[in-house]
């Protein structure tokens, strides 16, 4: 993982480079041209040694013809030897324009040492007029190498004019290679520079407006940053962060929908407990009151209002059950047949109830005032409104794994926006013609029971009756219900 640290090094170690190859290219040019120019004057110097030293020799010539003694022989020893040093440094000046004089100034230079010499031997010797005519020999050859080295060093400057001029125009331009450097040098430094800033900040500012994203509540959307440094690495661990809030809060709201669905159910659970309490005024009392009304209409003689009475106590009876209560369909068919009994007395022959029952099928448990309520609406819509009355039939068929329970009239039947309306529980019976127990109430209180959906179907036309399905498992899929009983 590429680091800030080691971003901020490789700018520090560009910038090192450019500097170190610029400072070695400036010197290794500048020490170009002053070992040139250094060889040059070095060749000046030697040629203008040779001439001192030729006027010295000359001079201790001189010295040594006036006081012959050790001390002017020595010094004359020293200048011979001194000027040979001197004449073998002229072969190296050489070159193709000046080989043929300074093969000439060597050997000039030669032939002064040879007439110095022989100066010194004819001293030696005594004969002093011929010593002084080598002398004065010796001097004017020495005057000739004056001139001579004159020669050579004018013809040495012509020679090296250009040279003197091209590191004149190679210093002007030396200059204008700076400038331009420098400017490409800046342009490249302030390239890099952006590049390198724009790969700390354009990550920063990816952060950035994540992080305003999520203080606007945007918790769904993922956090992306381009890079490879500790900022992806911040970013990743701000992006984790995200996915743990976004979790969160989903959580929170499944269990906010899932308590005020709760809340919902308590606050229908209530209504309903009120609304039964309300109705049940002095129930024991009413059930006793009947009893005794029955036994008095059995002694007086009217014994069809003895047995009617006593389908209304039984029936009052399993009302004062919990309708939570499991109970088997064998009891909601006795009950039901209860009912038939009070309502057939009140319509009489306008009342015709028709059963088809599969006995195997009535051990199946059920929530208890399941089918009353069925019937009630059949005869509510079915019967009441019809003069010449009407017919309804109750069927419990087996179907394999599931018992079917068929209610059925031949009433006016309904549409099918209204058919959804009641499936949906959108109709409500009248006030007062039912028990309370709505048509979505049994629905609900099935699928619960059941634990599972698509329990109930409706089938009517308009002019054609109406037929309500219910299609129970014979196994239950869950307990829910019976622990909810346990519970009370």
């Amino acid at each position: 993982m590429n680091t800030i640290q080691k971003k901020i090094w490789m700018l520090a170690i560009v910038v090192l480079v450019m500097m170190i190859a610029i400072w070695l290219t400036l010197t290794f040019y500048n020490q170009k041209v002053q070992t040139q120019y250094n060889d040059i004057l070095q060749r000046y110097l030697e040629m203008n040694e040779i001439t001192s030293e030729s006027q010295q020799m000359v001079t201790d010539l001189n010295n040594y013809l006036l006081m012959p003694s050790d001390d002017t022989q020595s010094s004359l020893q020293a200048s011979r030897e001194r000027l040979l040093d001197v004449q073998s440094t002229v072969y190296g000046l050489r070159n193709v324009e000046n080989e043929f004089a300074l093969t000439n100034y060597s050997h000039l230079i030669s032939s002064f040492i040879e007439t110095v010499d022989r100066s010194v031997s004819f001293q030696e010797e005594g004969d002093t007029e011929a010593s002084l005519t080598e002398f004065t020999e010796a001097n004017r050859i020495s005057m000739y190498i004056s001139e001579m080295t004159l020669t050579i060093i004018d013809t040495e400057l012509k020679t090296y004019e250009g040279f003197y001029r091209g590191i004149i125009e190679q210093s002007a331009e030396l200059k204008k290679l700076g400038v331009w450097l420098l400017l490409l040098i800046t342009a490249a430094l302030l390239l890099f520079t952006y590049l390198f800033s724009l790969s700390i900040t354009k990550p920063i500012h990816q952060l950035t407006k994540a992080a305003n994203e999520l203080a606007k509540g945007r918790f769904d959307q993922t956090i992306y940053v381009d890079s490879n440094d500790e900022i992806s690495f911040l970013a990743k661990t701000f992006n984790h962060m995200r996915r743990n809030i976004n979790d969160m809060i989903l959580e929170i709201q499944q269990k906010a929908q899932l308590e005020r669905e709760l809340q919902d159910s308590k606050l229908l659970l209530q209504q309903s407990q009120l609304h039964n309490l309300q109705s049940q005024i002095n129930p024991h009392f009413l059930f006793n009151t009947l009893n005794t009304l029955s036994k008095k209409a059995y002694l007086d003689g009217a014994e069809e209002t003895s047995d009617l009475l006593v389908s209304v106590a039984s029936l009052l009876r399993y009302n004062l059950k919990r309708m939570d209560r499991a109970v088997t369909l064998a009891e909601e068919e006795f009950v039901l047949r209860q009912y038939m009994e009070i309502q057939k007395a009140r319509f009489s022959d306008r009342l015709q109830f028709f059963t088809e029952l599969d006995s195997g099928c009535l051990n199946l448990q059920i929530p208890g005032l399941t089918l009353q309520p069925l019937i009630e609406n059949a005869v509510i819509h079915a019967i009441e409104p019809e003069e010449d009355g009407g017919h309804i039939w109750f069927r419990i068929k087996d179907q394999q794994d599931e018992v079917w329970i068929e209610i059925e009239d031949n009433g006016k039947g309904m549409s099918s926006d209204k058919r959804q309306q009641l499936l949906e529980g959108a109709i409500v019976p009248a006030e007062g013609h039912s028990t309370g127990i709505g048509f979505a109430n049994v629905v609900k209180r099935l699928q619960l029971f059941y634990g599972k959906e698509d329990l109930v179907a409706v089938e009517s036309e308009i002019g054609r009756g109406t037929k309500i399905i219910l299609k129970l498992p014979k196994v239950r899929g869950t307990t829910n219900h019976d622990q909810a009983v346990d519970s009370r």
